[in-house]
């Protein structure tokens, strides 16, 4: 057993008890069978314990995902209607990999690239070789680790985008995480720009 495949146990733990299985409208033991073959190619492989484990929206859609967020019992919240979040799709070269399940390496809030237009953050993200994250796993991140929002800040999605070009966001509002949207060409000073190093399904380790 790895490091790497206790953390995605501990993570596929906290998503069966949040409800993901009847958003996935299956069983929890279903659910956790899905998982599985991934868990099972990281018990041979060790990649740390700084990754995290994303459901893809074919098993898990993400209009309902904000609402099963919370920091200290405030359940996160959008203003935004369930058809708007469906729209904000990966993009060309950021798509999931294949498989129910994959997991993302290293991923950041984007400390580093806070105060900048997600269009001027995207080109450096791409120049420093990294990946920008998607709907999925920033949602990802205010699920697992939501106290990331409250002590280092909120984050733009910039590997998502609508097809009228606005951005999906997380940020920190009234004492709750929330998600919402920004348009590509705007500057915030509380918000990020996400990144993660990689992404890895199971076929990327065989």
């Amino acid at each position: 057993m790895t490091r790497s495949s206790q953390e995605v146990k501990r993570q596929l733990d906290r998503i069966v008890a949040l409800g993901y299985p009847d958003v996935a409208d299956i069983s929890a033991a279903a659910f956790r069978a899905l998982a599985q073959p991934l868990i099972s190619a990281l018990e041979s492989t060790e990649l740390g314990e700084q990754i995290l484990l994303i459901p893809t929206r074919e098993l898990v859609s993400p209009e309902s995902l904000i609402a099963r967020t919370s920091i200290n019992r405030m359940a996160g919240f959008t203003t935004m209607p369930p058809r708007d979040i469906a729209s904000f799709l990966p993009q060309n070269g950021f798509e999931p990999p294949e498989g129910p399940f994959y997991i993302v390496l290293d991923p950041h809030t984007g400390t580093c690239y806070t105060n900048r237009e997600p269009d001027v953050a995207r080109k450096l993200i791409d120049s420093d070789d990294r990946l920008p994250l998607t709907l999925e796993e920033g949602l990802a991140i205010a699920t697992q680790h939501p106290d990331w929002l409250a002590v280092k800040n909120g984050f733009n999605l910039l590997g998502s985008h609508s097809a009228d070009g606005r951005v999906p966001s997380i940020w920190m509002s009234q004492n709750a995480p929330r998600l919402g949207s920004v348009w590509p060409n705007s500057r915030h000073t509380w918000l990020g720009n996400a990144y993660c190093e990689g992404r890895r399904g199971v076929s990327l380790f065989q």
